[in-house]
C-alpha cells in the first residue's frame, strides 16, 4: 500500500527530547516500512526514517529561531501534499483540523488522527462543520465531547517492543515524574505525594516558555525544600534506566488527558503507574495489575503503599500484549483498507 504520513513540523520526527504526535509518528511510519508498505513521510529535514522523507523544511521549527510564523509554513506543507496527494492510496494526517478545508475537496482518501485535547468550546464549530471526514481517537475518553463526529477507529499508541526494557540489576530508588512541566500534569503533587511517602523524586521533564512562569512561581521553591530531583529533559537513550530506578511513575494529571505515552513507557519497562482518574487514565492502567488508579493526593500516596502488590514481570507483559508499535501499526492499516475498498471507514462503536 502506498502511504503517506503527514508530520507536524515543530518537531522533527523522531523528536530529539519530548514530542509526543512527532514519536508516534515515527513509530509507526516505521512499522508500516517494516511491513512492507510504501510508505513517505512529510516532516521537517532533520528527520530520520527508513521511509521516502519529503522535507517541506529544513529543521524542527521548535529549533529554528528564525520561524516566525508556524502556520504560513504548515500552509506550504498541506499545499504541496495536495499537490502529491494521487500519488498515494491513503494520506494520513497527524494535523489536527488544518487538512479539513482543502483535503475534502479531493478524491484521494484520507483519515486524521487527534491527538490532543477536544473538550475546548471552539473546536466545535470547527468540526461540526466537516462531519463526514473520518477521525482517529488515540482513546475513548478523547472522543466524548465530539461523539457525534464520523469515528472510524480507537487506536491507542505503542512503542517498539524492544526500544525500552527494564533494565537488569537496577533496584528501584526513587518515584518518577517524566514529561512536561505544567500545572495539569501535576509536578507539584508528584512532589508533595513523595515527601508525603518520604520517598525521593526524580522529575526527568522540559520547561516550555507558556509553561517557565508556573516553574519560576511553585516548582522551583518547592525543590529548593528537598525531597524532589529536576534532572531536566532525557532522551530516548536515557529513559529505560531511568524508569526501571523509580518504585512507580507518578501521573497526578488534572486534566482529560488524551493518551499519556509516559504511561506506557514506564509499563514497557516494567515500571507501575500511579495516576489521577482522568482522560484515558482508566484505558491505560488496569487497577491493581499495572499500577493503580486514584483521585487524590491521599489515595496516591495509600498506592505507594501497596506497589509491593504489582508484579513488574505482570506489567511488562501487559505492554507487549496492548502497547506495541506493531499491534497499533496493524490496526491503522484495517482503517486504511476500509478507506481504500468503500470510501469511508467500517465504524467501530465505543463506551
Amino acid at each position: 500500500m502506498r502511504i503517506a504520513q503527514i508530520s507536524p513540523l515543530s518537531e522533527a520526527v523522531p523528536p530529539r527530547f519530548y514530542g509526543g504526535t512527532e514519536r508516534v509518528v515515527s513509530y509507526l511510519t516505521e512499522e508500516l516500512v517494516e511491513m512492507g508498505h510504501e510508505v513517505t513521510l512529510f516532516a521537517s529535514g532533520d528527520s530520520c526514517t527508513s521511509a521516502t522523507l519529503e522535507a517541506l523544511w529544513p529543521r524542527a521549527l521548535r529549533l529554528d529561531p528564525g520561524v516566525r510564523d508556524v502556520v504560513a509554513l504548515h500552509t506550504l506543507l498541506l499545499e504541496h501534499v495536495s499537490r502529491r496527494a494521487g500519488d498515494f492510496d491513503v494520506l494520513h494526517f497527524h494535523l489536527d483540523y488544518l487538512p479539513f478545508p482543502l483535503f475534502a475537496r479531493q478524491a484521494t482518501p484520507f483519515v486524521t488522527t487527534l491527538h490532543g485535547r477536544l473538550d475546548l468550546a471552539e473546536l466545535q464549530t470547527v468540526y461540526a462543520a466537516f462531519p463526514e471526514l473520518p477521525l482517529v481517537s488515540i482513546s475513548d475518553a478523547q472522543r466524548r465531547p465530539l461523539r457525534q463526529q464520523n469515528w472510524a477507529a480507537t487506536i491507542y499508541h505503542g512503542l517498539p517492543e524492544n526500544l525500552l526494557r527494564p533494565v537488569p540489576g537496577v533496584v528501584p530508588s526513587y518515584l518518577a515524574f517524566l514529561g512536561r512541566i505544567s500545572p495539569e500534569k501535576g509536578p507539584d503533587r508528584a512532589i508533595r505525594i513523595a515527601r508525603r511517602c518520604g520517598i525521593p523524586l526524580k522529575m526527568a521533564a522540559k520547561v516550555d516558555r507558556v509553561d517557565q512562569d508556573y516553574f519560576d512561581t511553585v516548582i522551583r521553591p518547592m525543590l529548593a525544600e528537598g525531597g524532589a530531583e529536576m534532572i531536566g529533559e532525557i532522551g530516548e537513550s536515557q529513559k529505560a534506566e531511568f524508569l526501571s530506578g523509580a518504585h512507580a511513575l507518578l501521573t497526578p494529571i488534572d486534566w482529560p488527558e488524551p493518551f499519556g505515552m509516559v504511561m506506557i513507557e514506564a509499563m514497557a519497562c516494567g515500571t507501575p503507574v500511579i495516576a489521577c482518574n482522568r482522560g484515558s487514565v482508566p484505558e491505560i492502567v488496569e487497577d491493581g495489575v499495572n499500577g493503580f488508579i486514584v483521585e487524590d493526593e491521599t489515595g496516591a500516596v495509600a498506592a505507594v503503599e501497596r506497589l509491593d502488590r504489582i508484579d513488574r514481570r505482570t506489567v511488562r507483559q501487559h505492554f507487549e500484549a496492548r502497547f506495541t508499535a506493531r499491534r497499533m501499526a496493524q490496526d491503522y492499516l484495517d482503517v486504511y483498507r476500509d478507506l481504500v475498498l468503500t470510501g469511508q471507514p467500517r465504524l467501530r462503536v465505543v463506551g
